[in-house]
């Protein structure tokens, strides 16, 4: 016997007067129905029901069973939609680790707008454009740019695509030589970003056509975005950077683009998590939300 069944039937039997509306009600047999009550009241060793071939009356001991029953079952029923409930309010705590210039500018407003908008996830952001050990410092996700992964304990998944620029502030063009080709750069002063998978191997293409420009030197090198930015606002020279870190100083002329035919190669963002993350509610949850919002801009 299945007690809880047994019990739900007893209540309706009560509730519906007869075997059959109880039956129907609850998508039995009337078999099915007689079967549970008769194993009750056998459980029980006592008659909760007397039935004849025209009627069915509750004894008082049936009576007084559906009134503490039905207490009991409210209680189940409410305590399973209490937890059915909190299983849809996302709740609970992520690291993550977002690249400094990109991270303020990009992501960190998405941060914000999801953690607004799942109050219950408490979100600690480790602003860095330096590798970080997930496992060692117990990070949940990290955007980052980057290829393949040489990890198997880590997944990834594809955020977007990021375009770059190629620029230079009007002081510095103004002493500068001629830039029409990305050969040239060869002549001129490069700022590099240093963390960059090929910080001295800058790749452009026009059409079907490529062009891999090995930088000999540099003359100024950092590991930030927005210091590569400032540098190139200095005057230092020409820098290859995301569209996104100098949007503002390009409708400013402050920066102005290089040889817009050749188009730098773009950068993937990914999401980067450990693979026993795969079923946290609030790692896809995340995830799903940056993806969908750096897809739709």
């Amino acid at each position: 016997m299945n007690k809880i069944t047994a019990l739900n039937v007893f209540r309706r039997v009560v509730e519906m007067g007869t075997f059959k509306a109880a039956a129907d009600d609850l998508c039995l047999s009337q078999a099915a129905v007689s079967k549970n009550i008769n194993e009750l009241e056998e459980f029980l060793g006592i008659a909760l029901i007397n039935r004849t071939t025209r009627r069915m009356s509750v004894t008082e001991s049936g009576m007084a069973y559906y009134g503490q029953i039905c207490n009991v079952l409210d209680q189940l029923a409410a305590a399973d939609q209490s937890i059915m409930a909190s299983s849809f309010t996302p709740r609970g705590r992520l690291r993550v680790s977002v690249p400094m210039s990109y991270g303020l500018i990009k992501i960190n407003p998405l941060i914000c707008e999801f953690k607004r908008r799942y109050p219950d996830i408490s979100i600690e952001v480790i602003l860095s454009d330096t590798y970080v050990d997930m496992v060692d410092q117990g990070i949940d996700v990290v955007i980052r740019g980057g290829s393949a992964l040489d990890d198997s304990t880590l997944r990834s998944r594809p955020l977007c695509q990021i375009r770059r620029i190629l620029c230079a502030s009007p002081d510095y063009l103004a002493g500068a030589g001629k830039l029409t080709h990305p050969e040239d750069l060869q002549a001129h002063h490069c700022l590099v970003y240093s963390l960059s998978s090929s910080p001295r191997k800058w790749f452009f293409s026009q059409g079907e056509q490529g062009v891999v420009v090995t930088l000999r030197s540099s003359s100024y090198a950092v590991n930030n975005g927005l210091a590569l930015k400032q540098a190139a606002l200095h005057g230092l020279g020409v820098v290859l950077i995301p569209e996104e870190i100098v949007a503002t100083e390009l409708a400013a002329g402050t920066l102005i683009p290089l040889i817009p035919e050749w188009k730098p190669d773009t950068h993937s963002l990914f999401a980067v998590y450990p693979f026993h993350k795969e079923q946290s509610q609030q790692v896809r949850l995340f995830i799903d939300f940056i993806a969908g919002s750096l897809q739709s801009q």
